[in-house]
């Protein structure tokens, strides 16, 4: 029998430490969008120059570079404005070798899985855990050439990490392959090339606390009023003092108005992000600033009033409540999403699913949800699955880490806990132990659903199995209850099982019951055996 692998303990997700809010400029002027296209593509031009000079410094890169880069482009913008471009630039280079080692640890693994199965025997059957040999000589032929491949591929990755070098694109690298593939992606050369340059325009400035109204790069009053300082090369263009320039629209921020205005009043830090929708043509405005983490809360005080247990799928979260005993009560809810079409609906989609999950559980009055700790990066790769493309897309497709991260930043407004745990075994145990029980003739539990009642009693530390169903009797009040999990100070919970009001079948009227729960009138010679002791005792 294999062994099993250990199972993490559950925890509580943190907190978001930000918030970010959008709102949309409207009834921008034309000579206010001409205005906001200047600037953006002089900045733009002036952040792609630096983040060529970084990813160029390579490991090289120290303070004094740093500072040399920002004194560079202070002449052609402004301080501030040359501190926000370098920090971008410094944040853009730090994620691309994050993404450089994840690639890595991928082809490491694809080379590990293709080395194994090519040392195996051709046809040799695998197992439940590791897959056996290639089915065939062409393939094996076929799978050598691919190992020698992804060894050439490995090494040059490896000589570009040890050497500092990185491949970023600015406007995205997808955005840039779509180029060539026009007509399936249904663009236009212009309309691409609008897209392009907006993804490219650089129009961000990081908030300093004490200035006035929180920024004094873009500025955005109580009342809705937004300005920017020009660039230098740009100043001219300024239609207020102190080379700035006043837009016609005003900034209303409908969501968390008042958590925004609380902090522009104070003076205190908060950062702004123009950007343009080219496809729809419209202008926003995001606003962002950090926020004290929240303290955490005890896993005794978040499980106080039960849990809900969430499994996530590729089209709907499957999802069930439990009591404080890790019982389930009512019936399983499903809320469905479809991540088909592009990244905005993907998200929507996202979001109305946590909203309608986040309402049911308050209304349950649970202050809790348990959630699975998934993490598909090295689960999806094509050695490891082979020919189920099926399957590798689906699991692509699961928004495992962003739900997660959304639902709680959901949650933490809602004053509800997200708790995480090990997804070992949870669907498999769950349709072994919960899936047949919890059906009935008037409901059938899908295994996602006896996956969601394994995942709530997980967080709450009970096991999955369930209680051991006692053997029939000759008795009806003999077996039946004591499968329902129950703490040990429960009064009652190994007793029988509670009478019913109204007839249990045609052949008992209603009231006939009215002694189920004593003991001493079951047995129909005599007294119970705790009795009788009593009355022979001296």
């Amino acid at each position: 029998m294999a062994e099993l692998r250990p199972i993490a303990p559950a925890f509580i997700v943190p907190g978001p430490s930000g918030v970010a809010i959008r709102d949309r400029l409207k009834h921008l002027t034309p000579a206010d969008e001409q205005m906001l296209r200047l600037v953006g593509a002089h900045l733009g031009t002036l952040a792609s120059a630096d983040l060529k000079t970084r990813c160029a410094d390579g490991l090289g890169h120290s303070t004094d570079t740093w500072a040399a880069r920002k004194r560079e482009l202070t002449v052609q913008s402004s301080a501030r404005w040359a501190g926000a471009i370098t920090k971008v630039s410094h944040d853009q280079w730090a994620l691309a070798r994050r993404s450089q080692a994840d690639h890595i640890r991928d082809l490491q693994a694809a080379i590990r899985a293709i080395t194994r199965r090519l040392s195996l025997p051709v046809g040799k059957k695998g197992t439940r855990k590791e897959p056996g040999g290639y089915r065939s000589g062409q393939e094996w032929f076929a799978k050598s050439r691919r190992l020698g491949g992804l060894t050439d591929r490995l090494a040059r990755r490896k000589a570009d990490q040890q050497a500092g070098r990185v491949r970023v694109v600015r406007g995205g690298k997808q955005l840039a392959r779509t180029r060539h593939h026009l007509e399936a992606a249904g663009l236009t050369q212009d309309g691409w090339r609008q897209r392009w340059e907006a993804e490219r325009w650089f129009l961000a400035a990081d908030g300093e606390s004490g200035k006035r109204y929180g920024n004094e790069t873009i500025r955005i009053t109580p009342d809705g009023q937004v300005s920017i300082r020009l660039p230098a090369p740009l100043a001219h263009h300024a239609n207020a003092p102190h080379g700035r320039y006043v837009l016609a629209c005003r900034a209303a921020f409908a969501h968390r108005r008042s958590e925004w205005a609380d902090r522009v009043e104070a003076n205190r830090a908060v950062a702004y992000r123009i950007h343009l929708d080219a496809q729809r043509g419209r202008w926003y405005i995001t606003a962002s600033w950090q926020i004290p983490a929240a303290p955490a809360v005890p896993m005794q005080a978040a499980l106080a009033h039960g849990v809900v247990g969430v499994d996530t799928n590729a089209d709907h979260l499957a999802a069930w409540r439990l009591d404080t005993h890790g019982n389930p009560i009512g019936n399983p809810r499903r809320f469905s999403y479809d991540l088909s079409g592009n990244a905005e609906h993907r998200d929507a989609q996202v979001r109305h699913a946590l909203t309608r999950l986040l309402h049911w559980a308050r209304t349950c009055g649970v202050h809790a949800i348990a959630i699975e700790d998934l993490d598909f990066a090295t689960e999806k790769t094509r050695e490891k699955h082979g020919r189920r493309k099926r399957f590798r897309r689906l699991i692509s497709g699961m928004p495992t880490s962003k739900l997660r991260a959304r639902l709680a930043s959901m949650a933490d407004q809602s004053g509800i806990a997200v708790i995480a745990v090990d997804p070992a075994y949870t669907s498999r145990w769950g349709a072994q132990h919960w899936q047949a029980p919890l059906t009935s003739k008037t409901r059938t539990a899908t295994r996602h659903d006896a996956a969601a009642v394994a995942i709530g009693r997980r967080a709450q530390e009970h096991p999955i199995r369930r209680r051991t169903t006692p053997p029939p009797a000759h008795r009806s009040d003999e077996q039946g209850h004591r499968t329902i999990q129950a703490g040990t100070e429960a009064r009652g919970r190994e007793g029988p099982r509670p009478r019913i009001p109204g007839p249990r079948t045609r052949s008992v009227p209603p009231g006939g019951g009215a002694n189920a729960g004593d003991q001493n009138a079951q047995h129909r010679s005599e007294r119970s055996a705790e009795d009788m002791h009593l009355v022979l005792s001296p």
